[in-house]
Formats: C-alpha cells, structure tokens, sequence
C-alpha cells in the first residue's frame, strides 16, 4: 500500500496575523509556518493505515518555496518515508495545486491520496475535489473515519455533511481528505527527528513537470476583519427592544 499525502506550509495558527498596509498579503515578519493542521491530520491516517497493514509507504509531497523542506522534515520526523517538494516561487490557486499534484500522482502510482479537506490560510476547500476531477479517481471529501477492506482493494469512508454522518465506499485509487475529527496527530519524537535528516527529500522544480500553472484566481485586496464594539447592558426588556429597533435595526 502506498499513500500519498500533500501537505501545505501555513502561517502558524497561534500566530498573530498582520495584514499589509497595501492590502497585497501578509506580514510575514516573525512569522512562524507549520504544516496545515488538516494536512497534519491527513498524515496521522497514513501512518495509522501504514501501521495497521504492517507494511506500505508513505510519502509526502509539498509545493512552494525552499523553506517548505522545514514542514516535510517535520512529516518525516512523523514516521513518513520520504518527501517530494516541488519548487514554486509564485503564488498559486487551487487549480494549478490540483494539475502539480496530478502530475506527482502519475510518477508514484500511489493507491490512496490524503489530504487537508482545506487549507487554514485561504480555506477554499477545492484541491482535493479538482484532484479527484483532473485523474478520474473516486474521493470522499470530510472524512471522520476511514476503513480499508480485507483485500486492500477498497475503502469504506465516513464522512461529515450537514446532516450528520454519511458513509461512502469505492474502489481504490481514490482521493480522502480529512475532517477534525478523523484522527489525533502524533508529536514527532526524538528518534523521530534523528532519523527525518537522513530521509530522502525529493527536489522538482513545477516548470519542469509541464503542466500550466497560470493562477485563474487572484486576490485584489485582504482586509483585516472590522473589530467589534462592546456589548451593552439594559435595564428592561422595553429598553432592549427598543435599541434592537432604533440601533440595531434588526427588527
């Protein structure tokens, strides 16, 4: 068995974000990056099948700058077997995420595909379904619990919709991405660490696997969200319909 998971590097979720003067990003001064938390959670369910099997690969692939190889040490520190990093400097949408990982999936033939359902940073919740749509592969988005059968040839997925729990099974390859609650990922442990440096991480440069990445979609502007004023206390019931009429105007 061998799965791929992508992973994204992410501002930190702890860190304060601070949004340029100009409106054109971030502040990435003192920023700390980590592994998207679903992507995180994505590679806790590959090593947990890897486990449960007994054997398999598991293999990780990031895109973006250089700095990207800091999160996939981290992922082999996970217990990953080895990493992919695909280098590219510009900014990209999900479409051109979805057409790079295509490409790494036909080189490694890999039986399961996991990933974040969405990334913490720009929460478009797209990669993992156009993924899905670009090789012609079966997916189960959301997933809560993941199931292989006996012969390891198909997969039963329980996912989260609005109405509670759907289960959905396919035969593999296919694409799963992680909800919350699908799992709780491991820290890295020390041997963990020792043994990351001398796993093997692949350099590929996007250019060179021949796919279009000319984003679709581009941000205008980011603006920090509007802060929010105090609460205020009434005295009556009288007084508190009348703020929600004349203030509020909400009835």
């Amino acid at each position: 068995m061998k799965v791929l998971v992508a992973v994204k590097r992410v501002p930190d979720p702890e860190t304060t974000i601070r949004v340029k003067s100009d409106g054109s990003g971030i502040e990435t001064d003192n920023i700390k990056y980590v592994i998207n938390p679903f992507d995180e959670i994505a590679l806790e369910e590959a090593l947990r099948i890897k486990e449960k099997l007994g054997s398999g690969e598991v293999i990780l692939v990031s895109i973006g700058v250089k700095a990207v190889r800091e999160q996939l040490r981290t992922g082999l520190a996970m217990g990953a077997d080895r990493a992919i990093s695909v280098g590219c400097d510009q900014e990209l949408d999900s479409l051109c995420v979805a057409r790079i990982l295509a490409k790494i999936v036909e080189q490694e033939s890999p039986e399961i595909v996991l990933m974040g359902k969405q990334a913490i940073d720009d929460d478009a919740n797209q990669a993992g379904q156009m993924l899905a749509a670009l090789l012609g592969w079966p997916q189960a988005t959301f997933a809560s619990e993941v199931e292989l059968s006996d012969d390891q040839q198909s997969v039963k997925v329980t996912r989260e919709v609005d109405g509670g729990l759907e289960t959905v099974g396919f035969a593999l390859p296919g694409i799963i991405t992680s909800d919350l609650r699908l799992n709780e990922p491991r820290y890295a442990s020390l041997p963990g660490i020792m043994k990351a440096r001398k796993k093997e991480i692949k350099e590929i440069a996007a250019a060179d696997l021949g796919v279009d990445i000319t984003p679709r979609l581009t941000v205008q502007t980011l603006e920090p969200p509007t802060k929010k004023e105090g609460g205020k206390k009434v005295e009556t019931v009288a007084e508190l319909i009348t703020l929600l009429h004349d203030e509020a105007k909400v009835i």
